[in-house]
């Protein structure tokens, strides 16, 4: 028998890296110069936010996320911190709240204008005082609305329900002691009943985050863990760091045994941290080091080898930091299947780069958009609190239990129906929901937001009447420009007499 190398098939070996034109780009953005190893943007469907660099105070922008090309150096910013911005996050269920701490120990959380910042925003919704020293790391919880979990160099981990009624908040509702040093990086798992951290004790720890209970603790010598991941479903914790000979490391971990990792591997001897992203839809993971131009992709598994090299992509220039789009703001007719936004502070220029999965079909791809997590939490504060837990919410799902990836490809076909108006559509009210019937004939049992049916519909009116107002004036331009000549030439004509 002859022998046969042994190829591991795969929907994702081919995925590239698609980095911006110029004119796509955030350009003239002052980035922080600050040395924080945190990602200082965050990017929801809406606005991108970035930690800009000021005197006096601290502040981070905040832009539309097609306010793009050159951005105004007078641009109102959020500038309510008196201490430099260290971190800040978007809430996963409202696009209009973001979150910021600082280095004056307090954390805000902001009320953002449905049209953006018009003016400078220095009054936040909410104000948390509880720490004692600057404050460099936040993160919401997964799963429960106005949960907002806070760590500082005062080594603790506090936890505040936004839901009270109070401005500001001096008391959180839990703090978790267990650190013996600054938290590096906290993840959650996907019900977010277990909190991951990394710590500068070297130390990994694994936790009950409502009541605080220390569940897990590792602390490998060979291994200096920097930023810690949840890998979705998967019961497994990936961390990035350093060897005991300084190059820069991947070690893979069973979440109930962090006593020795399931897998290390090296990979170069730069100093720049690494900033680990994981795609749960897709089990892609993305690895790019502060400082580096290049970003490689593995795709995760739960069997050995557990990550298999895909490719890298390559740029020359550097990132400080990365801000991530969500699955519902990714442009699914392109095959995106993750995005990025890079800091490049050489540049003071924000680049999108998005990954895509190359296929000839424009259709869409069913098979790289499997259900992911909705926009809307699954519980309250005050349900999580009083001790349940509950997964992410998952969109609507067909009748018959199926996903609604086939609702996603009849969405595509409605967008080309209206687009077209080839076509008259009769809309069925269905209490919440609706099912839309083309030409009398249903399309299956697709469901789809009356108000977005509406908003697509209106919005194709106002660019029908748009191009209308463009001929018009052209046409008028044109009138305009012939009367000129023929005053021209009656003035000649005149003067030659």
């Amino acid at each position: 028998m002859t022998w046969r190398p042994q190829y591991r098939s795969s929907k994702f070996r081919h995925v590239f890296g698609k980095a911006a034109t110029k004119e796509n780009c955030y350009d003239g953005v002052p980035i922080t110069r600050s040395v924080h190893d945190n990602h200082f943007c965050a990017v929801n469907p809406r606005f991108i936010a970035v930690i800009t660099e000021c005197a006096g105070g601290g502040a981070f922008l905040v832009l539309s996320v097609h306010h793009t090309g050159k951005v105004d150096p007078l641009h109102p910013k959020v500038s309510g911190h008196r201490g430099n911005v260290l971190d800040i996050k978007w809430n996963p269920f409202n696009d209009f709240c973001i979150a910021s701490c600082s280095e004056d120990s307090t954390v805000k959380v902001w009320d953002i204008p449905p049209h953006g910042v018009l003016k400078n925003l220095t009054v936040p919704w909410k104000e948390l005082q509880g720490h004692s020293r600057r404050v460099g790391l936040i993160e919401w919880h997964p799963t429960a609305n106005n949960v907002l979990f806070s760590t500082g160099y005062d080594y603790q981990v506090m936890i505040w329900d936004l839901d009270s009624p109070e401005a500001v908040i001096k008391n959180p509702v839990r703090t978790i002691s267990h650190h013996t040093d600054v938290v590096l990086s906290m993840s959650f798992n996907t019900d977010g009943s277990r909190l991951a951290t990394s710590c500068k004790d070297k130390k990994i720890r694994v936790l009950e985050p409502r009541t605080g209970n220390l569940l897990q603790e590792g602390n490998c010598k060979n291994h200096k863990a920097s930023k810690v991941l949840f890998l979705g479903n998967l019961k497994m914790l990936l961390s990035t760091g350093s060897s005991r000979w300084n190059h820069r490391q991947l070690a893979l971990w069973d979440q109930e045994d962090l006593d020795v990792p399931l897998l290390q591997e090296d990979l170069d001897g730069s100093s720049g941290v690494l900033f680990p992203f994981y795609d749960p839809d897709t089990h892609m993971l993305y690895i790019a080091g502060k400082g580096d131009g290049n970003i490689r992709y593995y795709e995760i598994s739960s069997e050995k080898p557990y990550m298999h090299f895909l490719t890298e992509y390559r740029s020359h220039t550097p990132q400080k930091g990365m801000g991530i789009m969500p699955k519902r703001g990714l442009d699914v007719s392109s095959c995106e299947v993750f995005r990025f936004y890079k800091l490049v502070t050489i540049k003071a220029l924000i680049e999108p780069l998005s990954m895509i999965v190359p296929r000839r079909s424009e259709s869409y791809q069913d098979d790289i958009y499997p259900m992911t997590a909705a926009s809307a939490a699954a519980m309250s504060a005050e349900e999580w609190l009083s001790g349940m837990d509950k997964g992410q919410r998952s969109p609507p799902q067909r009748e018959g239990g199926r996903g609604d990836g086939q609702g996603y490809r009849m969405l595509n076909i409605l967008a080309l129906v209206l687009h077209s108006h080839a076509f008259f559509l009769n809309v069925c009210s269905v209490r919440a929901c609706e099912c839309v019937r083309v030409r009398g004939v249903c399309l299956g049992s697709v469901r789809v937001c009356v108000l977005g049916v509406q908003l697509r519909l209106k919005f194709h009116k106002q660019q029908e009447e748009i191009r209308r107002l463009r001929e018009m004036l052209n046409q008028r331009d044109v009138r305009i420009k012939q009367l000129e000549l023929e005053i021209n030439n009656v003035r000649n004509s005149q003067v030659s007499h």
